[in-house]
């Protein structure tokens, strides 16, 4: 049976709706046509990139995904030791920076690819995603004002101790953000009963947890057993749905097994205005 889509993207009056899709891509080192497929029928705003290409011609390569997927490049990959950004022209960019995190002997290098995303207020807003234009004919938020989101695309260690620390390190930098909303989308590589999954979803609120949709588990495709990926809201969000598109109409079984060694998690949320200070 089909599985019933989330809320298309909107930018209205009261509140916008912003679909968000994390995505470990394993450097593009599979099946890219199929990548590209999952990415499109997911209709993203946002896509937190994990495992991007990070040697030889990796903007290449990450231009090359934001084109087959009609996005934007945003920030991250090499720069970032993996993790990366990808937008929609929904999303205005105010900033974007990438952090390396300290270094552990032995130990892959990690950081976070961040940035501080407005949608609304008239700039780079294509309203309504089924149209491409809102239906009075005109830019939504066109008053200037605009909803604030800050994004941080992160892919943990591997080692407990490590992985934990790093924990703590992604919530101080979602702190340091200073915007009224923001999320972290990443591999976790740690289980939901993990320490270093419980730092985050202490703080922040764990989309499957909150409004489970599709299916859970993200580790592997072939045989999904363990959920080490997910997307992370701050208060004030309303997370609509979060998942595993698994079924989701243009998502096949064949393109989620054959693109890369992860599945991916899409959410929708809800972000209402707030009111100036």
């Amino acid at each position: 049976m089909p599985l019933a889509d989330l809320p298309g993207s909107t930018t209205g009056p009261d509140a916008a709706v912003v679909r968000v899709l994390s995505y470990n891509i394993r450097s593009m080192r599979d099946d890219r046509e199929a990548l590209a497929r999952v990415i499109r029928a997911c209709a993203p705003d946002v896509v937190c990139v994990q495992e991007a290409p990070r040697f030889f011609r990796w903007r290449k390569a990450a231009a090359w995904l934001a084109r087959e997927t009609g996005l934007v490049y945003t920030t991250g990959g090499a720069t970032a030791a993996g993790p990366m950004i990808l937008t929609s022209l929904r999303a205005h960019v105010e900033r974007a920076e990438d952090t390396l995190l300290p270094r552990v002997p032995g130990l892959h290098r990690r950081g976070f690819a961040t940035a501080v995303l407005r949608f609304g207020g008239g700039h780079r807003d294509t309203g309504l995603r089924d149209t491409g234009r809102p239906a009075n004919g005109r830019p939504e938020g066109g008053d200037g004002s605009g909803v604030r989101l800050g994004v941080v695309s992160c892919h943990l260690s591997l080692a407990e101790a490590e992985r934990y620390e790093q924990a703590g390190m992604l919530l101080d930098h979602v702190t340091a953000l200073d915007v009224p909303y923001a999320i972290a989308a990443g591999d976790i590589n740690d289980r939901p009963d993990g320490r270093a999954f419980r730092r985050i979803a202490g703080k922040l609120r764990d989309g499957w947890a909150t409004e489970p949709w599709g299916s859970e588990a993200t580790f592997s495709p072939k045989d999904p057993r363990r959920r080490i990926d997910g997307v992370f809201a701050s208060e004030g969000i309303e997370i609509i749905g979060c998942g595993v598109p698994a079924g989701l109409p243009g998502v096949t079984d064949a393109d989620l097994r054959a693109a890369t060694d992860h599945l991916p998690v899409l959410a929708a949320l809800r972000l209402p205005r707030v009111s100036p200070a």
